[in-house]
């Protein structure tokens, strides 16, 4: 039995060795579970290599370290012995707070440890307040405002001024700028309109609790109950029963005082504090130093684009009827609202995904890492090398630490890879910037270092981790965002890689799904994770084909809300109409499905929150980004040339030079509402020209 076991354990070492033998060093290290770490020496180098961080408690000396630098830099700023430019000065200042606040604010949302989470909520809340104390300190204030009204003492470069516009931006949104009883009536909307937003997008995921008598006998048993109540906790998209597709559409979506009663009292307070900044609207207010500038440039695109898409998404909703009609047998059936998820599904799985799970053992973690490795080096001339953890560097076992190093300029960054679930952990995909680059005074770089989070499932001893197509899209957006952060090389860490408008952070991101979603680039990696064998061209076909599926309609959605997300926060926010008549409005104009009677879906659209007036920004990025694909890599996605030339004249400036310049100068032409809505166009009637020709071969 002894000698068997050996036999055995002898076999599967071979066996393994030989399994592992084609994988890069980097894919055998993500394909395997993470080593634990020993600490045999004691030496602990404190979380991301700092020192102070060798324990919880080292954030009450960081807070303290910063307030006492912020107070010398405060000193600097106001002094007439002034020796370096404004903008630097506010530079360091900036960059002080940030190292300290964004990594506190990671680890708050991450750190399994509460002591750890609790010192790091502490250290948030100090920074704060010291920021603002910041925006209500006026001899800055009018320091910085002196410099941009007149120029420096110092010699000062475009960059330089422009940051420093971003600054003073900055400080006046406080409203430090206004008279005191106006700038105090700024600093109480500031606080009700956060209360206001906490509110709301806790009421936006509760669920629907409705008396039995409420509730049409017909639908009642589709839900669960407790006692006399019936209890809706979201929308069944995926049901097979169109019954209850539509109950819990109509249920779940029902009218709420109470939320109606905070939306609009937080478009009003949105727009009241917009002009008392100034602003004609929230909106203005929102969209100045963006992209597109001015919502009225926001509008003009959308109607531009909303034109072109109609006669595509009724395409859409005509086969999704055709489908319902089939499924159902009733000959006048056509598609609602709540159906066009449930038939986007149906027709993927029929045309792209006959098997369940297919594509899981072609995309292993490690071999996905690979792909991305191989792309970047392409593209760029990087390379991802997996680096050995300190003690007390990483927050747990199983994060995985990447040297970004380029094959000239030698070591560009850090970014530490918190890939798979644990309990507590958020179940988000996201990049976060612990620390941000800059040029340093001696003519050094501050190295970036980020985070990518992601909630992947543990790997197992039989195998490694397996990503889903949706899993890996996910993967190279959030890469996205760090390679924005890595090939940054800004003067001031105020402005580099992801921070920038947010109409534009997502554009570096979003163009890395179409490098994944590209048959040239998958076929270089994907390969069966037991036999190696690569992927079929038939299976590559229907999933790049897949991803595309009712892309007019789809688009056409996120059309409707970005102009109902500008209808809220432009000027009909000061005439008291209810948001559910002007979404009747706007559904009416933009969208191809028409608004149900007595549902208020507006009512848990928490983006209203967080993304006030800027909800279009995805779909701008998303324009750019297809434009940028269509001009520069889909005739060659491993394009040394292109990939040089995107770096240099957009990565590497963040948001250091305004971004529709960048644009407009990196495509030599005028970024238009018309000519961003004709690029989208163009890739939807090019994804709908492969997906018919697919649907042709397979029938």
């Amino acid at each position: 039995m002894l000698e068997f076991g050996r036999t055995l354990l002898r076999w599967r070492t071979r066996h393994c060795s030989r399994r592992v033998s084609t994988w890069t060093p980097l894919a055998t290290a993500f394909n395997a579970p993470p080593a634990r770490r020993i600490n045999f020496t004691h030496d602990d180098v404190g979380l991301f290599g700092m020192p102070e961080l060798r324990s919880f408690e080292g954030f009450y000396l960081l807070r303290d370290n910063v307030e006492s630098r912020t107070q010398e830099l405060i000193s600097e700023a106001t002094s007439d012995q002034r020796r370096r430019k404004m903008v630097d000065i506010f530079d360091e200042l900036s960059d002080s707070l940030c190292k300290v606040a964004d990594l506190a604010e990671f680890v708050r949302i991450a750190h399994p440890q509460s002591r750890y989470t609790q010192a790091a909520e502490q250290a948030c809340i100090s920074i704060c307040g010291m920021v603002e104390s910041l925006n209500t300190h006026k001899p800055i204030y009018k320091a910085l405002s002196h410099v941009v009204d007149h120029g420096d003492k110092l010699p000062t470069s475009e960059v330089d001024r422009h940051v420093s516009r971003l600054f003073l931006f900055d400080f006046e949104q406080c409203g430090i700028h206004l008279p005191e009883e106006e700038r105090m009536r700024v600093v109480r909307l500031n606080d009700y309109i956060l209360q206001l937003g906490q509110k709301f997008m806790s009421g936006a995921v509760q669920p629907s609790v409705l008396p039995r008598s409420q509730v049409p006998e017909s639908f009642r048993n589709y839900f669960p109950t407790s006692g006399e109540n019936v209890i809706i906790t979201g929308l069944c998209t995926n049901a097979e029963n169109v019954q209850m597709r539509e109950a819990a559409y109509r249920l779940y979506l029902q009218p709420s005082k109470s939320q109606e009663d905070l939306l609009r009292d937080l478009l009003l307070c949105r727009h009241e504090l917009a002009r008392s900044c100034g602003f004609d609207t929230y909106a203005h207010r929102a969209l100045k130093g963006s992209t597109m500038e001015k919502p009225e440039v926001v509008r003009e695109f959308i109607d531009e684009l909303s034109e072109k898409l109609r006669p595509r998404a009724d395409c859409d909703f005509a086969l999704m009827s055709q489908m319902k009609r089939r499924e159902g047998g009733k000959a006048d059936a056509r598609a609602e609202v709540w159906d066009t998820p449930y038939y986007t599904n149906q027709l993927r799985r029929q045309l792209f995904e006959e098997h369940a799970n297919e594509f899981l053992p072609y995309f292993s973690l490690g071999g996905c890492m690979e792909g991305l490795d191989n792309l970047l080096h392409a593209l760029y001339g990087i390379r991802l090398q997996n680096t050995d953890l300190k003690p007390g560097e990483a927050w747990h076992n199983d994060i995985y630490k990447l040297a970004v190093v380029h094959e000239r300029e030698g070591l560009l960054g850090y970014i530490y890879c918190d890939f798979y679930e644990r309990v507590g952990k958020p179940n988000q995909d996201c990049h976060f910037t612990i620390q941000g680059g800059k040029r340093m005074p001696d003519g050094s770089y501050q190295l970036p270092v980020v985070v990518v989070m992601l909630g992947l499932a543990q790997p197992r001893w039989s195998g490694p981790t397996l990503l889903s197509p949706a899993r890996l899209d996910n993967l190279f957006h959030e890469m996205g965002h760090a390679m924005h952060s890595m090939l940054a090389r800004t003067e001031h860490q105020h402005v580099t890689g992801t921070r920038c408008s947010t109409d534009f952070a997502e554009v570096p991101s979003v163009l890395m799904e179409y490098f994944a979603g590209d048959p040239r680039v998958l076929r270089t990696f994907a390969r069966h994770f037991q036999t190696h064998e690569p992927i079929s061209e038939d299976m590559l076909r229907r999933l790049c084909a897949s991803k595309n599926l009712f892309a007019a309609s789809e688009t056409q959605l996120q059309v409707f809300y970005s102009a109902l997300d500008q209808e809220y926060h432009g000027a009909s926010a000061r005439h008291g109409q209810s948001s559910t008549d002007t979404l009747r409005s706007v559904q009416d104009h933009y969208y191809g499905l028409p608004y149900v009677d007595n549902t208020a879906w507006q009512l848990r659209f928490s983006h209203l929150v967080g993304y006030g007036a800027k909800y279009y920004a995805y779909l701008v990025s998303k324009t750019i980004a297809s434009w940028i694909w269509q001009t520069y890599f889909e005739a060659n996605p491993f394009n040394r040339q292109a990939g040089e030339k995107y770096r240099a004249e957009i990565l590497a400036h963040g948001g250091a030079v305004p971004s529709r310049k960048l644009v407009a100068n990196f495509l030599q032409r005028e970024m238009t509402p018309s000519v961003l809505a004709d690029s989208l166009i163009t890739e939807i009637d090019t994804d709908e020209s492969k997906i018919k020709d697919l649907m042709i071969t397979r029938t």
